[in-house]
């Protein structure tokens, strides 16, 4: 929602300078930590992640450029890899499912937990972006 009706160039605005958080930047963000929980720890998929390197650890935020393009490739991958955490938890037989976090086991009812929290303060985040952006605040 903090997301609907705004171009590239407004998705892509950063908060305040030298800052990189832009709202773009959280959905890409924000489709990285799912691939990350739901691929890598619980899954225990071998993956690349989408936006982010061991050389730009900030790509999230930092490739979070206003182009359409960019825009449209961040919305797309987040939705595949919510569809994919939905698949996961869907045939999950319950919420004691274990995956590896390293060498540490988690259960799936600690990573959906986990998420909930990301989410929150991702969105705190994102109420003050889309205010800074046009005014629009609330919901």
């Amino acid at each position: 929602m903090k997301c609907s009706g705004l171009d590239a160039i407004e998705s892509a605005r950063r908060s305040v300078g030298p800052s990189n958080l832009s709202l773009l930047g959280l959905v890409r963000h924000m489709a990285g930590v799912e691939q990350n929980w739901f691929r890598r720890v619980m899954a225990g998929e071998n993956i690349s992640r989408h936006y982010r390197t061991d050389d730009d650890p900030d790509g999230d935020f930092d490739g979070a450029l206003p182009d359409p393009d960019v825009v449209a490739d961040a919305w797309a991958t987040r939705r595949a890899e919510v569809a994919f955490a939905e698949r996961f938890v869907g045939d999950a037989p319950d919420l004691d499912v274990t995956g590896l976090d390293g060498a540490d086991p988690i259960q799936l009812r600690e990573v959906l937990v986990h998420m909930i929290e990301e989410y929150a303060r991702h969105n705190g985040h994102a109420d003050f972006l889309r205010d800074r952006i046009d005014g629009r605040v609330g919901q």
